[in-house]
């Protein structure tokens, strides 16, 4: 069953740019810390690599992804369920720098004259995974910012997404899937409009 997310989880604090050097320096530390030479010809690049990762990996990180939901076609008068699914994302979890991958289904009814370009909110979904998240955070922080930019009947994000903290670690799962899921306005309110945007989703 999807995990229903109540409560906003906070934001995480935007970061200073990254500090390449500072980087490549603390990689070159780790290798030593963990036996290897830095030194030899397959991890001699490791360091700039690693940091021309992160920086990647967490662009996400460099400015408020609000700024990128903008009302479109104000001339439109669409007010039935949008939905935006299977976009892929990629993540770093917070607890362990390990990846976690995935899906997002987004969506959302708009109000008249109010409705959004689809591009956005798979942009959305990109700003908010390219930095150090957790899963049940990305799924609130979207279906929140649509709700105040757009101001639509409601909103619903489902986010499916296999974690490498499961799958490399620990239990040693792989394959398992963690399945977020936010639902706002009339999707919360209305258990037959909750179920046919499940529905579009589920293709069942």
């Amino acid at each position: 069953m999807a995990k229903k997310t109540s409560a906003k989880l906070p934001l995480p604090h935007y970061p200073r740019r990254a500090r390449p050097e500072k980087i490549k320096s603390i990689i070159r530390e780790l290798l030593a810390a963990l036996g290897e030479d830095p030194d030899r010809e397959g991890l001699r690049e490791t360091p700039r690599r690693v940091a021309d990762f992160y920086k990647e990996a967490l662009a996400g990180s460099l400015g408020d992804p609000r700024k990128l939901l903008k009302l479109q076609y104000e001339d439109e008068n669409h007010e039935e369920i949008v939905l935006v699914k299977d976009i892929p994302i990629y993540s770093l979890c917070e607890h362990h720098l390990l990846p976690f991958f995935g899906r997002a289904h987004i969506a959302y009814i708009p109000k008249k004259d109010r409705l959004l370009g689809i591009s956005k909110l798979a942009r959305l979904a990109e700003a908010y995974s390219r930095r150090l998240q957790l899963q049940e955070r990305i799924t609130q922080q979207i279906a929140s910012d649509i709700m105040e930019v757009a101001r639509p009947y409601g909103a619903m994000v489902v986010i499916e997404a296999e974690h490498f903290c499961m799958t490399m670690r620990g239990i040693k799962k792989p394959g398992a899937k963690v399945v977020t899921s936010a639902v706002k306005g009339v999707f919360a309110s209305d258990q037959r409009t909750r179920a046919e945007a499940m529905s579009l989703i589920t293709g069942r």
